[in-house]
């Protein structure tokens, strides 16, 4: 029966590491889309939040069948429910990457990508994403504290391309609408960070049982 159990949580962290997968292939195309506007690109983002949406309900199946048909100790439930709750946030995370892709459409010609840091923001979203499921798999808490130090990385281009997109304003011109969507994608990119983040935090309560806001009040404390 454990024997059973294993295989089956192996098939679980296969889906898993291929979701995030397909969370950063998102990322990385809807970046590229915002540079090139290539109608492509946007095709394939759609396509692979599609995939996104579709591995989530695998994964949720997965879940299921171990809940069900196995019998699962406390710390076989923290990783079930930890994973459960993972997949949700690699679905928004799926979500945002499209969302930046649509955004895109309004900002192409404009060049205003080019002068801030985007795409900065898009690979620590990434490694943020990627480095998060790998630490549930590897079962590395110091990994997962990594991501949710790295967030800090992130919010702090955040600020720097709010900054950086002030100064364009200020110079006039007449990109205004497209600096204004520039802003939400940022925004996005911000959130992806959040969502990675989320993964960390149910990474470590997978394996201590210990939720990590609880661990920041006993040492504010």
């Amino acid at each position: 029966m454990r024997q059973r159990f294993a295989q089956q949580l192996d098939e679980l962290n296969n889906e898993l590491i291929t979701m995030g997968a397909l969370c950063e292939e998102a990322i990385e195309n809807s970046v590229k889309y915002l540079f090139d506007s290539e109608k492509a690109l946007r095709e394939t983002v759609e396509e692979t939040e599609k995939q996104i949406n579709q591995k989530e309900r695998e994964i949720e199946s997965i879940c299921m069948r171990l809940l069900m048909q196995q019998q699962p100790v406390a710390s076989d439930l923290r990783v079930i429910s930890s994973a459960l709750k993972m997949i949700s946030d690699m679905e928004r995370i799926g979500d945002q990457a499209l969302d930046i892709a649509s955004i895109a459409i309004y900002i192409e010609n404009s060049g205003i990508s080019g002068k801030v840091h985007i795409a900065d923001m898009a690979k620590e979203t990434m490694k943020m994403v990627g480095e998060s499921i790998n630490a549930f798999v590897k079962k590395d808490i110091k990994a997962a504290r990594n991501v949710i130090h790295h967030d800090d990385v992130v919010d702090n281009l955040f600020k720097k391309v709010k900054h950086e997109l002030i100064e364009e304003v200020q110079k006039g011109g007449d990109d205004a609408e497209a600096l204004v969507d520039m802003v939400m994608v940022a925004k996005y990119f911000e959130r992806i960070g959040d969502h990675a983040e989320n993964i960390a935090e149910w990474v470590i309560y997978s394996i201590t049982g210990s939720h990590i806001y609880a661990e920041k009040i006993d040492f504010e404390n």
